[in-house]
């Protein structure tokens, strides 16, 4: 089993966090980027969509997305559960999963891909207009989420879950565009000071 995996890029690293909190280490097979190896003729057998991470099960089977990923692992190793127990609980974090990659993960990358000049050759054509208006809604979805984490310690609910790790590697992420989590929104500073005490954010 091996994991394509590129350190800087964040959907690798939402996996990387994910195996950690499981305690599951996986080889990891580094991919640059920046030097457009994840667009070589080499990966792109194993992801025709040419994007990390990928995993490679020792049949030979390669699964790609992200939360496809987590989800292989947390069927393989149920325990600590990040996906939801209950029915309920499994309808809530989905909900927020889902949330937090379109609403917040979508625009940051937006902004990103559509106004870097670094990643020019990434994302053709570039509409630096695209990029600049999906910049307030990365404010207004943080807005909306730190009024829901006034009522609770976590994303998703009273525990921590692959949502939590979504939304802080996200979070995190907003450095790429030069967007900190405005001071006001002191909730949401609270739950990113409880989340980076986890060991697995150093992943």
């Amino acid at each position: 089993m091996q994991l394509y995996d590129s350190g800087r890029a964040p959907n690798p690293r939402r996996v990387r966090v994910f195996l950690a909190e499981k305690g599951i280490a996986v080889p990891l097979v580094p991919v640059d980027i920046g030097k457009l190896e994840h667009k070589s003729q080499a990966f792109t057998r194993l992801n025709p969509r040419q994007r990390v991470p990928a995993l490679v099960l020792d049949d030979g089977t390669v699964i790609c997305e992200t939360i496809a990923i987590c989800r292989y692992f947390e069927a393989l190793q149920p325990e600590p559960n990040l996906f939801g127990r209950s029915p309920v609980e499994q309808a809530l974090v989905e909900m927020w999963q889902r949330r937090i990659e379109l609403e917040l993960f979508l625009p940051v990358a937006t902004v990103l891909r559509h106004l870097n000049p670094a990643m020019a050759a990434m994302e053709v054509p570039q509409v630096p207009a695209w990029g600049e208006a999906n910049r307030p809604k990365v404010i207004a979805f943080l807005e909306f989420l730190n009024e829901e984490l006034a009522e609770r310690a976590y994303v998703a609910g009273d525990r921590f879950t692959v949502a939590d790790i979504t939304a802080i590697v996200t979070v995190d992420f907003m450095r790429a565009i030069r967007t900190e989590v405005p001071e006001r929104l002191t909730h949401i500073l609270r739950w990113r000071d409880l989340l980076s005490q986890r060991p697995s954010l150093k992943a």
